[in-house]
């Protein structure tokens, strides 16, 4: 994994008229997998699936070391009972490449790529989960136990927002070793020791021990809901997907990233927190093909130092609220503009990310308790964890001789925009996938645009952008690209 900077699509008029839109922003990447051939609130969640059940563990004892012989004492017993739950995935795709003849000139042949990865099992009955591009594109999936056995998987869902996948085997009766989900939220301390156990480089495994660097990391930019635990245990191409365990054995997170320029462990590497990965094998076994984030309806923003000593604060901490979307779950729990959200389902929060990772891990139906500053009092607010409002819009194809022929469309509604990354109170149509072909993605056109208006007329909707668009020769377009907006004209 190496740090990149995003650039701009050059070679398009398009893109000499939105110079601005993309910007210079550091990016950490996911660890590459191992490519061999390539040249409510926490208490809650004790109830449920009896397969998902948080570790009811002895409290951690932390103290250092008084002796030369506590010094000396092993993490043995926890890596043998935390390893046998740690898995290798192998996934196959199938790519086309171009090849020379010198019969036949240059033409597309197919090749087989094996990526390595690792999984952690988490249900007895042979449910795996591991990361999203550890098996994104990949036509088949195998999977090796500690033990050397092999298992085809089958792909029982995909979530590429907080890049995750869960993986089923087919293990008949038999009983698979696997590891209890870690309460992160009340259990972990930055400080405390951790191991990851994984395959790095196809080693099989492997265990590394460091400690807890740092918590809620919300400003890594690797997935739509950030907020990743931070480590110094080393991390490496084929650990992604593989488990970060504390000293009782249970499941802390998976291994996701890391910070690096040369693309190997540099004492940096990132965790997603058990409480999401909990999330998405509950909304896989209960048959979902997709997880519903709850989503509060605010729009929201860091205290500042000046802002804090306004409100009376002793320090920054908390996140005032500046919009709510009319009836949302926010709203409708009596939230207002200028109130200071101080904690979501009992966890301080700093940042937005914060709040839409507390909010987004909430069982839908549950009820999230918020603590609130308003006019120097503190009150608590009770709000639903239910879905963003708005539903699913059917996607249109737009044809003909416009600049936006070959895009599909979407309207955007809090639901849409949430599920694609995008601003959740924006008003538009947004591009969800381009035609290659096509006249919009020659002109420069990317997924993800927001089309807000038309020769001076507000698009609201999918069906009014296809008319506006086939009932003129000229355009002047609004777009709307990583919160810039520019007018493009044709």
């Amino acid at each position: 994994m190496k740090i990149t900077r995003a650039t701009l699509l050059k070679a398009s008029p398009f893109a000499a008229l939105i110079a601005g839109f993309a910007g210079g922003a550091l990016a950490i990447s996911p660890i590459s997998p191992l490519a061999p051939q390539r040249d409510e609130a926490p208490q809650q969640h004790r109830d449920g699936d009896p397969y998902l059940q948080l570790a009811q563990a002895t409290p951690l004892v932390r103290a250092t070391p008084n002796s030369r012989g506590e010094v000396q004492l092993s993490f043995a017993p926890v890596a043998a009972r935390a390893a046998p739950a740690v898995v290798n995935v192998y996934a196959q795709r199938v790519v086309r490449s171009m090849a020379r003849d010198p019969f036949f000139g240059r033409f597309s042949a197919p090749r087989v790529e094996n990526s390595l990865g690792s999984g952690v099992i988490v249900r007895e009955d042979g449910i795996i989960v591991t990361n999203n591009h550890v098996i994104d594109g990949a036509q088949s999936l195998k999977v090796v136990l500690a033990d050397r056995r092999e298992f085809d998987a089958e792909l029982v869902l995909a979530d590429q927002r907080v890049d995750l996948a869960v993986l089923r085997i087919r293990v008949g009766n038999e009983h698979l070793p696997t590891l209890p989900f870690a309460d992160t939220q009340h259990d972990l301390q930055v400080g405390d020791l951790v191991l990851a156990i994984g395959n790095p480089y196809g080693l099989e495994q492997t265990v590394t021990s460091g400690i807890i660097s740092a918590l809620a990391r919300t400003d890594v930019g690797i997935s739509d809901y950030a907020f990743f635990i931070q480590t110094d245990a080393a991390i490496n191409r084929g650990n992604s997907g593989g488990a970060l365990v504390d000293m009782n054995g249970s499941l802390v997170g998976i291994n996701s990233a890391i910070f690096s320029e040369s693309g190997a462990s540099n004492g940096i590497g990132f965790a997603i927190p058990s409480e999401m990965v909990r999330r998405v094998v509950e909304s896989a076994v209960a048959g979902g093909r997709t997880v519903v984030r709850p989503w509060l309806g605010a729009r929201l923003a860091a205290v500042t130092q000046d802002q804090a000593r306004s409100l009376g604060l002793p320090r920054p901490e908390g996140v005032i609220v500046s919009e709510l979307y009319p009836r949302a779950a926010g709203e409708r729990a009596g939230l207002r503009s200028g109130d200071v959200i101080l904690s979501v389902a009992g966890a301080d929060v700093r940042d937005e990310g914060a709040v839409r990772y507390q909010f987004a891990t909430q069982r839908p139906g549950a009820r999230v308790p918020l603590v609130v500053l308003r006019g120097g009092r503190q009150m608590t607010l009770t709000a639903n964890a239910e879905a963003p409002p708005g539903g699913a819009p059917d996607p249109r194809e737009l044809s003909g001789r416009h600049p936006l022929s070959g895009a599909r469309v979407v309207t955007l509604t809090p639901a849409t925009a949430e599920a694609s990354g995008l601003d959740p109170f924006a008003d538009g149509v947004f591009i969800q996938a381009l035609d290659n072909r096509g006249v919009a993605a020659r002109i420069g056109f990317r997924p993800g645009d927001i089309i807000d208006e038309v020769n001076g007329q507000s698009i609201r909707d999918a069906a009014q952008l296809d008319r506006a668009m086939s009932q003129s020769s000229s355009w002047v377009i609004g777009v709307e690209r990583n919160g810039q907006h520019a007018e493009l004209r044709f």
